[in-house]
């Protein structure tokens, strides 16, 4: 039976309608509690990224936990996974995020971490969802949960994201650009590069609650590319909403994703004996991923989309790198969760510690040609169940004839049907992606973004 709440990321939606109203977050901060202290009442942090309605939704949270007789401490704007370091190292029994990630400021959501920085379990989200059917009731006075405000947040963060790196690496030289998507690593970013010596040049770096991944961060990063050209900067870093995604670009204005950063890490592992088994992708990975690790002798496993997914394969294997495409990146022997600063730092050491460009460290991936529309729906769907689109799907991949690779699902973060075409041909990858785009909006009387 599914979840009806929690999605691959946590709860997310539009902010006022459906889940996303200060009734149901209260009650679901009220429900966490009540889960998440069963072994005995302890702390729960919550943080949160820069959209407006943080404000509103942190009150929120903030009440249901203290009626369930939680303490909360309060950290303000800050990276999803500086929260779930802090979770753990504060000994907090669980860490809050109010975020919706690289989504628009109208949009909003919440994910959780446990006591050891690690997203929740399946089973914890079930308890959790149970709980959310139960009337509210307040613990009494006596035992209502205090709140108080943590003021050294940010440093811990950016002493961890230093550790994850050499402690004599120094950027002295390197002209780097950032771009903060007016999000939670606004105030972190800048800084972490900076102490390390890099001359750093600020993008996106003024939230006013708004402009929140508005035509910047990784998922537009055309402005970005025009000033590290425009400064003749070594490379520039793209982070999103809630800094756990990061793409790169490299001296000549061209994009690193998340396959390419991916291959770089485990690249720099292998090459420094400090990686054993292999690495994670998803169904979304690039096939030029994989092959390009193959000719390094490294193994590369698949798994459904989602960092979760990615996340259960490692800990599972006891491996340590992997990701998605979209710079969701996990190097679990520097930290517990994706983090787009700490993954772009091991990129920039890599850069210097070879002496070669970031341009020159990607070259070594050939990737495949791929095409992703995005088709927005007016409600989830389920698209595997739609028999002309299976027939289409069906007819694309014999025409590829074994050259290339169809993936067609349904977003787990917002109403979106992505439709993904590989193969060796881009034309002939444009075309067919174009072509199944459309037969996805007729079907289900959706847009193409």
């Amino acid at each position: 039976m599914g979840k009806q709440y929690f999605g691959t990321d946590g709860i997310r939606g539009r902010v006022g309608e459906a889940l996303f109203t200060p009734e149901f977050v209260m009650k679901l901060g009220w429900a966490a509690g009540r889960v998440l202290s069963k072994n005995g009442v302890g702390k729960v942090l919550i943080g949160k990224d820069t959209r407006i309605s943080g404000y509103m939704f942190e009150s929120a949270l903030e009440a249901g936990l203290s009626a369930a007789g939680v303490d909360i401490e309060l950290l303000g704007p800050m990276p999803t996974p500086a929260v779930a370091y802090l979770t753990r190292t504060l000994n907090a029994v669980a860490g809050v995020v109010i975020s919706a990630s690289h989504n628009p400021y109208y949009d909003n959501g919440i994910k959780f971490f446990s006591s050891d920085g690690t997203k929740l379990s399946d089973e914890i989200e079930f308890q959790i969802e149970a709980e959310i059917g139960k009337p509210m009731v307040t613990v009494s006075s006596d035992k209502l949960g205090k709140a108080r405000r943590i003021v050294d947040a940010r440093g811990r963060y950016i002493e961890l994201c230093k550790s994850t790196v050499p402690s004599r690496l120094r950027l002295s030289g390197l002209k780097i650009v950032i771009d903060c998507a007016n999000g939670a690593t606004y105030h972190v970013a800048p800084s972490v590069f900076r102490e390390l010596g890099a001359d750093v040049i600020e993008l996106a770096v003024e939230p006013d609650g708004l402009n929140i991944n508005d035509g910047c961060g990784s998922t537009h990063i055309e402005h970005l590319q025009a000033v590290v050209l425009d400064h003749k900067a070594d490379l520039g870093i793209a982070l999103d909403g809630d800094g756990d995604r990061v793409i790169m670009v490299d001296h000549k204005g061209e994009a690193v994703d998340g396959d390419e950063i991916i291959y770089i890490i485990a690249r720099s592992r292998q090459r420094t004996g400090q990686l054993d088994g292999a690495v994670v992708g998803t169904l979304m990975s690039n096939l030029g991923l994989e092959t390009a690790l193959s000719d390094l002798g490294l193994a590369f496993e698949r798994v459904a989309v989602g960092d979760r997914y990615v996340m259960q394969r490692l800990q599972e294997k006891g491996w340590v790198i992997g990701g998605e495409s979209s710079g969701h990146i996990l190097c679990l022997d520097r930290c517990s969760t994706g983090d787009g600063i700490i993954a772009a730092l091991q990129v920039v050491a890599e850069v210097v510690d070879t002496e070669r460009t970031l341009n020159e460290l990607k070259s070594a991936m050939n990737k495949c040609p791929q095409k992703m529309i995005n088709v927005r729906m007016p409600s989830r769907v389920d698209v595997a169940s739609n028999e002309r689109i299976q027939s289409v799907v069906a007819e694309v991949e014999r025409r590829l004839a074994g050259t290339g690779r169809v993936l067609l699902r349904a977003s787990g973060t917002e109403p979106v049907v992505r439709v993904m075409i590989e193969g060796q041909d881009i034309d002939v990858v444009i075309s067919e992606a174009e072509s199944l785009a459309v037969i996805v909006k007729e079907e289900f009387d959706g847009e193409i973004i």
